[in-house]
């Protein structure tokens, strides 16, 4: 009988490694077999986008320092935003008047998000933890704050999946979490990135039990909430993906990353179907948000402007100008009529 081949581990490892690439090179194939058109030739006979009259109408200034995240409250009214001074404010956006100031026991509070019911908002960052507070109460707002999760890093993104009763989480441990706002429990963990998870997005359905995450490690991963599985990976960036956002029909979803593009990722077609990039573009992106239809999408740039694009014809159709440091966070209201901004600068415009 032939003696066995014996193989060093390293041996092993190389061989293993050349079988992924060849496996990954047949699956890439497979799918250049069914890439017939791109969608911006299919996109060529829609209209064109006529002039957008988008303006500064608000600015809300009270941040001593960066504005690093902020969210709308489902009144279409509302608007909560952190900032690295310690401080998460809660806005009326018609007025710019400040309804609640809260000061965290850490600087840099990287996340903050309102509960569906608006009864409840979260935040945290470089604590590592997420706090949960109750701007109803007639007491000051710290009197009901409670400490849900808690990470081995800090929590670059949060967002409540449908109720207030739960919370998601991304930390700078590659980790997702979802823990119960009641008890503080971690109801699911979520293991997959190799680099820190710095934004998450739900999908849209209202029973939605996946979400979509982004990475350090270039990566977009789609999770199913109730397994904990990542059900689907995108690749394409070229360096670390600051932004995810799902499609209004849920069937995709939109990256912003340091590489200066935006991406739109197809989950039916299990691949990047568009880049949104012009060659003036050279600063990263740090956050993406889609209009109502899905037809613009809106990214905040490390330039000071935000850029409006086509998502069908991937042309860019406006810019918006008025920030005076980097755009560190924008989101189109729940109703579309209006789009907030945060920046470097230390405020929050509001355009529509």
């Amino acid at each position: 009988m032939a003696a066995e081949v014996t193989r060093t581990p390293e041996e092993n490892l190389e061989s293993l490694i050349k079988e992924a690439d060849t496996l990954k090179a047949r699956l890439e194939d497979e799918r250049l077999k069914l890439n017939d058109v791109t969608l911006s030739s299919v996109a060529e006979r829609l209209d064109m986008i006529s002039l957008l009259n988008v303006k500064p109408r608000r600015v809300l200034r009270g941040h001593q320092a960066k504005v690093l995240c902020s969210d709308w409250c489902a009144d279409k009214r509302h608007i909560v935003s952190s900032s690295q001074d310690g401080k998460m404010i809660v806005w009326d956006a018609f007025t710019t008047n400040k309804e609640h100031a809260v000061t965290m026991p850490t600087t840099w509070v990287m996340a903050c998000a309102y509960a569906p019911s608006g009864n409840l908002v979260a935040c945290g960052g470089l604590d590592n933890k997420v706090t949960v507070y109750n701007v109803t109460s007639n007491d000051s707002v710290t009197s009901g704050k409670k400490t849900v999760g808690t990470h081995t890093s800090y929590m670059s993104c949060c967002t409540f999946p449908n109720s207030d009763q739960q919370i998601l989480t991304g930390s700078g441990d590659s980790t997702c979490a979802l823990w119960d706002v009641e008890s503080g429990q971690m109801l699911q963990n979520f293991h997959g990135h190799t680099g820190d998870v710095m934004a998450l997005d739900l999908a849209p359905s209202e029973i939605g039990n996946t979400f979509v995450s982004g990475s350090c490690d270039k990566m977009v991963l789609i999770w199913d909430m109730r397994t904990g599985h990542c059900v689907q990976s995108f690749e394409g960036h070229q360096s670390d993906i600051n932004s995810v956002k799902f499609h209004p029909s849920g069937d995709a979803v939109a990256t912003g990353s340091d590489d200066s593009t935006c991406r739109l990722f197809d989950l039916r077609a299990d691949k990047e179907v568009a880049v949104y990039t012009k060659e003036s573009i050279i600063f990263g992106v740090n956050s993406v948000d889609f209009s109502v239809s899905g037809r613009l999408l809106f990214a905040g740039y490390n330039d000071y402007t935000v850029n409006v694009w086509d998502t069908l014809k991937c042309t860019r159709v406006s810019l918006l100008i008025g920030h005076e440091n980097r755009v560190s966070c924008l989101q189109v209201s729940p109703d579309g009529t209006a789009l907030s901004t945060g920046s470097w600068d230390c405020t929050l415009r509001i355009w529509a």
